[in-house]
């Protein structure tokens, strides 16, 4: 059985950090992508940052470039997002997702996680940024 549980969210003033760790078991985690995902109320899911299998090569969303970093360690089963410079617009629901790239490219996983299967999301962790 497949599990993924974030970890790390909370209450941050504007220009703080946060470090968010996404640890999964049930599967070999070395052989999927891994991306955070987030969701503010009113709107749309939308991808912030994924890494390949390996962790070679990563992929950012333009508003948190240069801010986040995407990071993971095979030999624990986990992945991190340090956050820094934090904005009031960072405010969200961040998931993460875990996707063996089954007929989609690394890049299609990185801007629509739709289709990967609900087994592989984590229930999350809410990120407030006070201004």
């Amino acid at each position: 059985q497949v599990q993924v549980v974030e970890s790390g969210g909370g209450l941050v003033q504007e220009g703080g950090s946060l470090r968010l760790s996404c640890t999964a078991s049930g599967l070999t985690f070395a052989d999927y992508a891994m991306g955070w995902f987030r969701q503010a109320p009113g709107k749309e899911r939308e991808g912030v940052a994924c890494i390949t299998r390996s962790g070679v090569s990563w992929n950012y969303a333009d508003s948190v470039r240069g801010r986040f970093t995407i990071s993971r360690d095979n030999s624990v089963n986990t992945m991190y997002l340090q956050m820094n410079s934090l904005k009031p617009e960072d405010t969200a629901r961040y998931s993460c997702a875990a996707d063996g790239l089954r007929g989609r490219t690394f890049y299609d996983f990185c801007k629509d996680a739709s289709m990967v299967s609900n087994d592989y999301w984590g229930q999350g962790t809410q990120v407030t940024v006070s201004s």
